[in-house]
């Protein structure tokens, strides 16, 4: 016996008069399968009404336990981009937010309110931080030392017309200088021997004895010695060395608005103490303070260069947390302290428009302390790194580079960055690489 079924009715339509038991069978399926279609179509059309759109946006039952974040390293990384030098850099902390709070002080100050200011913003030290401060300084003086016996056995070389550097036997033959005259060179470099300040890229500040005091004019600029920034953070942390003394607050300074309104007085420096010990913190020479080490301990030197390191980038790191450091946002100044100076020594962008000051904004540890990145070499005494498979090669740090050429392990978070995972072909199996 037939029987038609209609698609647009709630129920199948039965021709006929009599009905077998497969036939009632069939029928009872055929209202199954056209009641869900019903169910469907309005859970399709008003999903507010369905029961089970409650219950769309949850993990499944058997997903909960894996839908929290692990910390896991990717296979690959890139590389930050490379800003360009035509435009201001971005700010660390978003505009809005700082728009914000710089209306709340100044909506305290047209109330008389002053500003509530906290060590280290008041002036005082943070006692929880200077125990830290005094690890990095004497990571800083292990890494230098570090860095200047291992660069008489890893070779460094430098570009004469770039900022590019390259650790290995020789340098690579990658097509990417952009210094003067280099089309006449096809973008190949001019590779001279490097020193340690390729290395450790030397940036300095201004040290002052009081960092609230009177700020740094243009015509006093020489009344003030240049040292590395992170001794500099280290020092207004609470490290004391006799070459360069800091003051001290015993009394909070106070604030109204962006004016200060009490600073316990001016008071002169004191004549510095120098000494020969200042040359630990600086990279100056270096090479030739600290001999060639022995070939049995290039590997231990390695790992506690590449220990300080990773002390280096952390304390810094936890120290700008609390105490302030601006940077330039068009050039690669830098000066530690509340608010920068005001030295006319910016050459970069419209900086004729500035008057040559500099466009001072928060710094990040990149700025203070750069990492430098340089091309990984997989077999130092291999042949050079070639432009054609230049998206095969990974980066590292260039003290990161160094240290592993020189026989220590690399840090697994560098590892990504480092494309260890990646086999390099040859130049035509890359031909055939999607």
């Amino acid at each position: 016996m037939k029987h038609v079924l209609g698609l647009g009715t709630s129920s199948p339509t039965v021709l006929g008069s009599f009905s077998t038991p497969n036939q009632q069978a069939n029928d009872r399926i055929s209202f199954i399968f056209f009641d869900k279609c019903r169910q469907y179509r309005h859970e399709l059309h008003w999903p507010q009404a369905s029961k089970s759109s409650i219950f769309a946006c949850e993990t499944p039952a058997h997903n909960r336990r894996y839908s929290k974040k692990r910390i896991t390293h990717p296979q690959n990384t890139d590389l930050p981009p490379i800003l360009p030098k035509s435009k201001k850099k971005p700010y660390p902390i978003p505009l809005k937010k700082i728009l914000q709070a710089s209306r709340e002080d100044k909506k305290l100050a047209e109330m008389g309110i002053e500003k509530p200011l906290e060590a280290p913003k008041n002036g005082l030290l943070v006692p929880d931080l200077v125990p830290v401060a005094y690890e990095v300084l004497d990571a800083w003086k292990i890494l230098i030392k570090g860095l200047s016996q291992l660069l008489h056995v890893i070779p460094v070389h430098a570009c004469s017309e770039c900022l590019e550097v390259h650790v290995g036997q020789s340098g690579h033959d990658i097509q990417n200088c952009r210094g003067p005259n280099s089309a006449d060179r096809r973008s190949f470099h001019l590779w001279v021997k490097g020193s340690i300040s390729d290395v450790l890229l030397p940036i300095e500040s201004y040290h002052q004895y009081d960092p609230y005091g009177t700020r740094i004019k243009h015509e006093t600029r020489f009344n003030y010695d240049r040292i590395p920034a992170i001794v500099e953070l280290c020092i207004q942390a609470g490290v004391e060395l006799p070459e360069y003394p800091s003051r001290r607050r015993t009394q909070p300074i106070r604030m109204l608005g962006k004016k200060v309104i009490d600073r316990g007085g001016i008071i002169e420096p004191p004549k510095p103490l120098h000494s020969g010990e200042i040359l630990d913190f600086d990279t100056h020479r270096a090479l030739e303070r600290f001999p060639p080490p022995v070939d049995s301990d290039v590997v231990k030197i390695a790992e506690s260069t590449l220990n300080a390191y990773e002390k280096v980038r952390w304390g810094v790191t936890k120290l700008m947390r609390k105490y302030s450091v601006k940077a330039c946002g068009y050039c690669p100044e830098v000066h530690v302290g509340p608010w920068g100076h005001n030295a006319k020594l910016c050459g970069e962008f419209k900086h004729q428009w500035r008057d040559g000051k500099h466009g001072w904004q928060d710094a990040t540890v990149d700025e203070v302390f750069p990492p430098n990145y340089v091309w990984h070499v997989r077999d130092p005494k291999g042949p050079p790194l070639k432009s054609s498979l230049k998206r095969f090669y990974g980066k590292a740090p260039i003290v990161v580079e160094v240290c592993v050429q020189a026989g220590a392990l690399a840090p697994h978070k560098y590892r990504p960055m480092m494309r260890l995972d990646i086999v390099v072909p040859d130049n035509e199996e890359a031909r055939l690489v999607a």
